[in-house]
C-alpha cells in the first residue's frame, strides 16, 4: 500500500519497452550534456525503474559502484527489522555512538534514552548518525554482526556490487551501484515501518528533560503534490548529494535513483525534473514505456 505524505550526458539511445539494451562500458561511464527532449540532469549516476512494467526509463552510469552516503541508513534499518527486536526498547546514546560518527553534528546528547522505533525514525527521516550507529551497535551481536547482516542482505537482494562497512554511510567505503540502490529501495519500500519513518516531515522525541523537534532532510515530502512511498537522502563530500525514492506518479509507481548531485539543491532540482518528463512522456504514449539512456 501506498503512503502520501506532506559535465554530465550522453547521446541517447531508445531502446525497447521492457528490455534495457546495454552501452559499451566505456560509453555507459562518460558523463553526459543531455539532448532535447530528455531531462538535463546534473546527477552523476542515474536510475529510474518503472515498476508496473519493470523497464529502466532512465540510467546513466548505473553499473559503477559509488559511496552512497547516508542512503546506507535503508539497509540499517532493513536488518534491524529483520532482527525482530523489540521496537519500544531504550536505547541509551553512548560515547561509541559519539565516537562511531566523530565529526558530525547531533542533537542526541550522551546518556539520551530513546526507543529502537524513535531511533529508526531518525536515521530514516532526519538521517541522525547517532541514531544510526545506536541501531548498529545494540544489534544481536554489536556493531560488527550488524554490518555483517547488511552485507548478506544485500546480496540476498542481488545487489552485486555492494559492500557496507558501517552502519551510518559516514564512511566512504560504502558503496553501491545506482542500479543496486534500486533494489534496496524495492526491498525498503516493502516495509510499512520503513514507508511510514522515511516520508514524515517532522518528528518529535524527549532528549533528556526536554522535547528536540526533527525534520526530513528530503523537502519533497512536504510537497502535497509529491506521493513518496520511501525516500532517503545522503551526502559525504565522497559521494556528493545522493537522493533515492520510490514515489508514484499518474498511477504508476516508479523508484528513482541519483548519485553525486552536483550542488545542494540539484538532487532534488533533478528529481522534479524526471517527474516532469516522466509525466509528459505517460501524458503523450500512454502504454509506451521505452528506456533512454542520459
Amino acid at each position: 500500500m501506498f503512503s502520501k505524505h506532506t559535465s554530465r550526458g550522453l547521446p541517447v539511445a531508445l531502446l525497447l519497452a521492457t528490455t534495457l539494451v546495454a552501452a559499451p562500458v566505456e560509453a555507459r561511464n562518460r558523463p553526459s550534456r543531455g539532448e532535447p527532449g530528455m531531462p538535463a540532469l546534473k546527477s552523476s549516476a542515474v536510475y529510474v525503474l518503472d515498476e508496473s512494467n519493470a523497464a529502466v526509463v532512465l540510467a546513466r552510469r548505473s553499473d559503477v559502484a559509488m559511496p552512497i552516503a547516508s542512503i546506507t541508513k535503508l539497509m540499517t534499518a532493513l536488518v534491524v527489522l529483520d532482527a525482530g527486536q523489540p521496537l519500544d526498547e531504550p536505547v541509551e546514546i553512548t560515547p561509541e555512538d559519539r565516537g562511531g560518527t566523530r565529526g558530525t553534528y547531533s542533537r542526541l546528547e550522551l546518556g539520551a534514552r530513546l526507543t529502537r522505533a524513535d531511533l529508526l525514525h531518525l536515521a530514516l527521516m532526519s538521517s541522525e548518525n547517532r541514531a544510526a550507529h545506536a541501531l548498529g551497535r545494540s544489534y544481536p551481536g554489536g556493531l560488527e554482526a550488524c554490518v555483517a547482516a547488511m552485507n548478506a542482505k544485500a546480496r540476498a537482494l542481488g545487489m552485486t556490487s555492494t559492500h557496507f562497512v558501517e552502519p551510518t554511510g559516514l564512511s566512504s567505503d560504502n558503496v553501491a551501484s545506482s542500479e543496486d540502490l534500486a533494489k534496496l529501495v524495492q526491498a525498503a519500500a516493502r516495509s510499512p515501518t520503513i514507508q511510514e519513518y522515511s516520508t514524515d516531515a517532522a518528528y518529535t522525541v524527549p532528549v533528556r528533560r526536554r522535547s528536540v523537534e526533527f525534520h526530513n532532510t528530503d523537502s519533497l515530502v512536504r510537497n502535497p503534490t509529491w506521493n513518496i512511498v520511501v525516500q532517503k537522502t545522503g551526502y559525504i563530500a565522497e559521494a556528493g548529494r545522493c537522493l533515492v525514492m520510490k514515489a508514484v506518479f499518474e498511477g504508476r509507481a516508479v523508484v528513482i535513483v541519483l548519485l553525486d548531485s552536483a550542488g545542494k539543491y540539484t538532487r532534488v532540482a533533478d528529481a522534479r525534473r524526471i517527474r516532469k518528463w516522466l509525466e509528459s512522456r505517460l501524458a503523450s504514449e500512454p502504454g509506451r514505456a521505452g528506456a533512454s539512456r542520459v
